[in-house]
């Protein structure tokens, strides 16, 4: 069994927190694929919402939440000790990878069989880890608070 990736919230407000923090990441990261793609400052005030950059802090937390990823028989050993917990598996039962992650922030686990795209079932395990767990954790007040609004932050090519 392998282990990848960094955050594994204990509760929720560790991955209120977490999330939070991804704010600034978000921003710079938007900025410089506009900066890439050539953007000007008026087209980036334009198209660069605060949707935008929700959009990629969702994807920054998501990418970096921790999984495991083993055989069959190593996720059913662990599940076997680590049942405090629900988990909701999805995929086929007959395959022989599973990668999984726990999410003690909402009381959960989360999983996915795979047989042999190990590195596409740890991405498509993570952004449905945030869809069904996270989403709705890291939301407050009807959507994330500071440092998601990059209209008006504009590109000005001396960066």
């Amino acid at each position: 069994m392998d282990t990848e990736g960094t955050i594994a919230p204990a509760t929720a407000e560790e991955a209120r927190e977490r999330y939070e923090a991804l704010g600034s990441t978000a921003q710079v990261v938007v900025k410089e694929v506009a900066k890439a793609m050539a953007m000007d400052a008026d087209e980036y005030r334009e198209r660069v919402t605060s949707d935008v950059v929700e959009t990629a802090r969702d994807a920054l937390f998501a990418s970096m939440l921790e999984v495991h990823v083993g055989t069959r028989a190593e996720f059913d050993d662990w599940t076997a000790e680590n049942d405090e917990f629900p988990v909701t598996e999805v995929g086929s039962e007959h395959v022989d990878n599973v990668v999984w992650h726990v999410a003690p922030a909402a009381e959960t686990v989360v999983a996915a069989t795979f047989q042999d795209e190990r590195e596409a079932a740890v991405g498509t395990l993570r952004r449905q880890a945030f869809g069904r767990v996270y989403r709705d954790i890291v939301a407050i007040d009807g959507g994330a608070e500071s440092g998601t609004d990059g209209a008006g932050s504009g590109t000005d090519g001396d960066e």
